[in-house]
């Protein structure tokens, strides 16, 4: 069993209760609240602000020439390629781009984009890798079951065939990859470091989507 598989099989409850969640079932059956996918995807774009900047810091760190392309072209598709999915979605929502920017970031946004950036700046580039993949790897396998289960609503539908897509699916292979390498490479206090992080990190992404159903805001 590889290592990233290793990490998997260490949050299967974790993934399991993201599937349950009402935020990801509702875009299926489509009963999410659109002021819930509204919430969401502002503080989504907002979100790959800093995650883009954490992957060009982790890129810095890179120890190969291909992953710092990687990382570096990732960082500007975050911003390029879902800043006009994002668009998209403002556009339907009467959003101007203006509006996204001045959004202030919900408590658990700021809480998880502070602690991708202190990894990718503080820590070596084997656990910054490990932070930053399940960002990656849980909207690939997340959008795969949903495209599995289809959605009545095309705007949901969307979203779900962005992050189904093969072409999104290649970009995490890669990263997946880049991660067993890593993960080869070092001690068994290294790996550890490296799961401690895939873990925390996953957490988040579970936190994201309760964030965006109950429209989190800031209690004093």
């Amino acid at each position: 069993m590889s290592f990233t598989e290793e990490c998997w099989r260490s949050i299967g409850d974790i993934y399991a209760a993201i599937l349950r969640h009402p935020f990801v079932v509702g875009l299926t059956d489509g009963s999410l609240p659109r002021e819930s996918f509204r919430f969401y995807v502002v503080q989504d774009a907002l979100y790959l602000r800093d995650f883009a900047r954490a992957l060009s810091l982790a890129a810095a760190r890179a120890p190969r020439e291909d992953w710092i392309i990687m990382l570096n072209e990732h960082a500007a598709g975050a911003l390029r390629v879902e800043r006009a999915l994002h668009e998209s979605f403002f556009r339907d929502f009467g959003l101007s781009s203006e509006a996204v920017a001045a959004t202030p970031l919900a408590p658990t946004n700021l809480a998880y984009t502070s602690y991708l950036l202190a990894v990718a700046h503080g820590g070596p580039f084997h656990e910054a890798l490990a932070a930053l993949l399940p960002c990656y790897w849980i909207y690939w396998e997340v959008g795969r079951a949903l495209e599995r289960r289809g959605s009545p609503d095309p705007l949901y539908m969307r979203w779900i065939a962005t992050y189904a897509s093969e072409e999104f699916g290649g970009v995490v292979r890669a990263v997946l990859e880049a991660a067993d390498i890593t993960a080869a490479q070092r001690a068994p206090a290294g790996r550890e470091a490296m799961r401690r992080h895939f873990v925390t990190t996953s957490r988040y992404e579970w936190m994201f989507w309760d964030m965006g159903y109950r429209r989190e805001s800031w209690p004093v």
